[in-house]
């Protein structure tokens, strides 16, 4: 064949995303579906299956050679593909020897890595780490996930579990946690934190895009929302700078955009 490519899938607790790409990095089709994770661990597998076989049927249709396929999911990886230990968005996921299902339903090498080393390994690649030899990679969505790169190396520590870093506790006492903590920074910093507290101060956007349209548009309200959101992110990250002195952190997932907003000064302030 000559052209190579792989499969790329994310499992978040609430949407799975997935795609073709080249060997050169450059995404050849994506797709979003809602993660079935309420219908519990087998609807999930089957539905992950099924989204990867179709794709490997794309890619076969384009003459293309399909290397393999890497799933990044939330939880806790083992270093032999097996979710160790399920966030409280994939109910009944724990304990699902991942790499060893999909490998079986695609005949194809599947690596699993926790999301956010995955999206870590992919910015070292191509990305905004590419030239750092010692970042922090931050995601935030239904949850907050974290990686450490040093030496451009993914830091795993002794079980492959290093960089849970969203529930690191920035609120004594505070919001109770899905890992059964309480004041963990998930609970401040994730798009369902930024949800919860657009319903507590009574905002009119119901959608995270409509209120950064109503921020723009000089709305209060959602000026108080940002801030205080903007303010609970900051806290996280400089807490990350004293302890990892990394040369940079990188924030994906969600495109909030907070950069562009009159909060973003909260990051320099905090």
């Amino acid at each position: 064949m000559g052209k190579r490519c792989a499969i790329g899938m994310d499992i978040g607790g609430t949407q799975l995303k997935a795609g073709i790409v080249r060997d050169d990095g450059k995404v050849l089709y994506q797709c979003t579906a809602p993660t079935l994770a309420i219908s519990g661990r087998e609807a999930l597998l089957g539905q992950i299956g099924a989204i990867a076989n179709d794709l490997k049927g794309t890619a076969d249709e384009w003459d293309f050679e399909l290397a393999g396929t890497g799933i990044g999911t939330a939880g806790f990886v083992d270093l032999n593909g097996t979710v160790a230990e399920a966030t409280g968005n994939l109910p009944g996921w724990s304990g699902t020897r991942l790499k060893e299902e999909m490998e079986s339903r695609l005949q194809v090498p599947v690596r699993v890595d926790n999301d956010a080393n995955a999206m870590a390994a992919g910015e070292m690649w191509l990305g905004a780490g590419k030239d750092a030899e010692h970042f922090i990679m931050i995601t935030l969505g239904t949850g907050v996930g974290g990686s450490i790169v040093h030496d451009r190396r993914i830091y795993r520590g002794r079980e492959g579990f290093a960089g849970a870093l969203g529930h690191q506790r920035v609120v004594i006492e505070g919001e109770a946690c899905t890992c059964g903590q309480r004041g963990c920074w998930e609970q401040y910093a994730s798009v369902t934190a930024l949800r919860r507290l657009m319903v507590t101060k009574g905002v009119q956007a119901s959608t995270a895009e409509e209120l950064f349209e109503d921020l723009r548009n000089g709305d209060p309200a959602a000026m108080s929302v940002v801030d205080e959101y903007a303010r609970n992110i900051a806290v996280g990250l400089a807490n990350l700078i004293h302890v990892f002195n990394p040369s940079s952190i990188i924030v994906g997932g969600e495109r909030l955009r907070l950069r562009e907003t009159p909060c973003s000064s909260r990051f320099g302030d905090t």
